[in-house]
């Protein structure tokens, strides 16, 4: 943690994670943007630390966001060579699962502010909102099939629900880009703002959120389906941890370092 202050509009700043409030309204802003806020180990970490700020303040909505020129890249791809002989579903578990059981179990509505490519687990980290808005530049992508990686983050749970079984398999197997302004005609989004406007939109949104019923809590929690949620999150991980033991997943990482497209061998 860099600095703490619960003064004015400035809650607290992390390494990779920054939290600023707007009276019952906090934004949680990943922010390392050279790397488009790519999820590593210490961000989660950070991520969860910043919870623990919003949990301990006098909020009743928030905001999710992303600094810089996009909402999230995915995980961390430096990191994933060091964790094959630990394998990806262990990391799943104990690195990322955490916070998005958080981020379910929150006794607040969430709004996510999409500014930009959404991908991997951080299209995942996108879809915990309540409400997603997201700006006209944006894009969704599920990316896991190109580094021979299946979808992980609840991913597998939530998006059937949004836009149908058959959108998501096209999702997951294909890995193509999904425009935001198809995102929202696939009903994957509530809401497409002008770039400008994205942030504006959000807050008019979340303030009127913070403002509603004690009730909002308890509605947002009705949509989740805890037992199957929990149930879908440990399947991805032993299907995470099958796919990170392959070598179409060091063919897929190889490729990703060296830009070039991975020569898949199915074996």
């Amino acid at each position: 943690m860099l600095s703490q202050s619960f003064s004015g509009a400035h809650l607290q700043t992390f390494d990779g994670v920054t939290v600023s409030a707007d009276g019952k309204v906090a934004t949680l802003t990943l922010n390392r943007p050279d790397s488009i806020n790519a999820l590593s180990a210490p961000m989660m970490a950070d991520l969860n630390a910043a919870l623990d700020a919003v949990e301990a303040g006098p909020f009743r909505a928030l905001i999710l966001t992303g600094s810089g020129r996009g909402f999230c890249s995915g995980a961390d791809m430096k990191e994933l060579p060091r964790h094959r002989t630990q394998g990806a579903g262990h990391l799943l578990e104990r690195v990322f699962h955490p916070a998005f059981r958080r981020l379910r179990d929150l006794d607040m509505p969430i709004v996510t502010a999409v500014n930009g490519p959404a991908v991997g687990i951080g299209m995942s980290l996108a879809l915990m909102g309540d409400l997603i808005l997201a700006a006209r530049s944006a894009y969704f992508l599920l990316s896991f099939s190109r580094i021979g990686l299946v979808p992980d983050g609840g991913i597998t749970w939530l998006l059937p629900r949004l836009i149908g079984a058959g959108r998501a398999r096209e999702m997951a197997l294909l890995a193509e880009k999904l425009p935001s302004e198809k995102a929202l005609e696939w009903g994957l989004v509530n809401r497409v703002v002008d770039d400008a406007r994205l942030m504006e939109e959000v807050q008019s949104l979340a303030k009127r959120l913070a403002d509603g019923p004690a009730a909002l809590p308890l509605a947002r929690k009705l949509f989740w389906d805890r037992e199957s949620h929990e149930a879908q999150l440990a399947r991805e991980a032993e299907a995470q941890q099958k796919a990170g033991m392959t070598e179409d997943f060091a063919e897929g990482l190889a490729a990703f370092q060296e830009k070039r497209e991975p020569i898949f061998r199915q074996k």
